[in-house]
C-alpha cells in the first residue's frame, strides 16, 4: 500500500528543472485507476483544513459554492453508481441537504468513502449513502448543530444543545438571587430569538439525517424506522460525545449499526483511495489550493486561498496555476 512519503516520491520524480511537482497528474493517475478497478463514478471532494489551519472556516467548508463544483465534475458521468471520496471538516447543513439532493438525482447507488475525517455536515452527507467505507483510520463525528454567536470572547461556534442546556441551568440557578448576578452578563450575550434558533438547528439536523438513513441506508429494513431514529438521535447528541470535533471510529459506526464496508477488504481499492488521498495532502500542502472537488474523467474544480490584500480567495476551474482555465484531462 502506498504511503504518504511514497506518493511524496512519486511526485519528485514528476519534478522538472525548475518546476513544482506535477500534483494533479499524479492524483488523477490514481483516481482514473480506481475507477477502473471498480467501474463506477468516483468524485473526490476534499478540504486542506489539516494543512492549512491558518485559512479562515468558509473557504474550507461545506458550502452553496461546492453546487458548482459538482455540476461541473459532473458533466459527462455515465450510469447510476458513485463512489465520494469525502475529507472534510463539515459546514452548512442546509448546504449538505442541498448536495444530498442533487447528487441522489444524479445517482441511485452511493458509497461514500472516507480516507480519514467526514466531521459534521460531512457526516450528515455520508449518512444519505447506502453505504459508507471506512478503514481502520477513518473517522466519522457528531452532527449537532453549531452557532456562530458573537461573544465578548469574539466570535465563537458554540453547540446548540449547549445553549438550550445553559438557559436551563440558569432557569434553575437564577431562582436564588445570590446566583442571578453571575448569570446576567452570560445571559446578556444571547439574542432574544436564540432559544428558538438551538430548537430548529437541532430538529434539522435530527430530520435530515433521519430522512436520508430511511431512505437510502437503511431502506427495506424491518427496522428502518426506529435504527434510523436512534442514529440521528445518537449523532446529535452533544452529551453523547462532549465535543463536537470528537472522532468516532469504525467500530463505534458499526456497533450503531450503520451500514459500513471495510475499506481492508478490497486491498486493491483501498490502495487506490488512500493513494489519491495522499496525493490530495500533497497537493494542499504545496500549492495554494484549499479545497478540491475532482472526478475520475479529470474534470476539477479547485478553490485556492491566497495570501494577499484583495481578493483573499479565488474560485474556478484550476489545473495547476491560479486562473487557468483548461478541458478535463484524457483520462480512460
Amino acid at each position: 500500500m502506498p504511503i504518504w512519503s511514497e506518493i511524496l516520491t512519486e511526485l519528485a520524480s514528476t519534478q522538472e528543472q525548475g518546476n513544482p511537482p506535477d500534483f494533479d497528474s499524479v492524483r488523477r493517475k490514481y483516481l482514473a485507476e480506481m475507477h477502473r478497478h471498480t467501474g463506477r463514478n468516483i468524485i473526490l471532494y476534499a478540504s486542506g483544513w489539516l494543512q492549512k489551519p491558518d485559512v479562515p472556516p468558509a473557504p474550507v467548508s461545506i458550502s452553496d459554492e461546492d453546487m458548482q463544483a459538482l455540476m461541473e465534475v459532473s458533466q459527462g458521468l455515465a450510469g447510476d453508481q458513485l463512489d465520494l471520496i469525502l475529507h472534510s471538516p463539515g459546514g452548512s447543513p442546509e448546504a449538505a441537504e442541498a448536495i444530498v439532493s442533487y447528487l441522489r438525482q444524479r445517482f441511485t447507488h452511493i458509497r461514500v468513502i472516507v480516507p480519514q475525517l467526514a466531521m459534521s455536515a460531512a457526516t450528515m452527507i455520508s449518512c444519505a449513502a447506502n453505504e459508507i467505507v471506512l478503514g481502520k483510520h477513518s473517522f466519522l463525528g457528531p452532527t449537532d448543530p453549531q452557532l456562530l454567536l458573537q461573544t465578548s470572547l469574539g466570535i465563537r461556534a458554540v453547540p446548540a444543545q449547549a445553549v438550550l442546556d445553559q438557559f436551563d441551568r440558569a432557569t434553575r440557578e437564577c431562582a436564588d438571587p445570590a446566583k442571578l448576578s453571575a448569570w446576567l452578563p452570560m445571559l446578556g450575550q444571547y439574542g432574544p430569538d436564540l432559544l428558538v434558533q438551538c430548537e430548529l438547528a437541532l430538529a434539522m439536523s435530527k430530520e435530515l439525517v433521519k430522512t436520508w438513513l430511511e431512505s437510502y441506508m437503511f431502506e427495506g429494513l424491518d427496522d428502518c424506522v426506529e435504527r434510523a431514529q436512534s442514529v440521528s438521535d445518537w449523532l446529535a447528541g452533544h452529551d453523547n460525545f462532549k465535543s463536537h470535533s470528537r472522532h468516532i471510529p469504525r467500530d463505534e459506526a458499526e456497533k450503531r449499526r450503520l451500514v459500513v464496508y471495510r475499506l481492508e477488504t478490497d486491498e486493491v481499492l483501498q490502495d487506490l483511495a488512500l493513494s489519491v488521498f495522499h496525493a490530495t495532502t500533497h497537493t494542499f500542502s504545496g500549492t495554494p489550493a484549499v479545497k478540491i472537488v475532482e472526478s475520475h474523467t479529470g474534470r476539477a474544480f479547485v478553490k485556492q486561498h491566497v495570501v494577499q490584500a484583495v481578493p483573499a480567495v479565488q474560485f474556478g476551474l484550476v489545473p495547476s496555476g491560479p486562473d487557468v482555465v483548461v478541458p478535463p484531462a484524457n483520462v480512460e
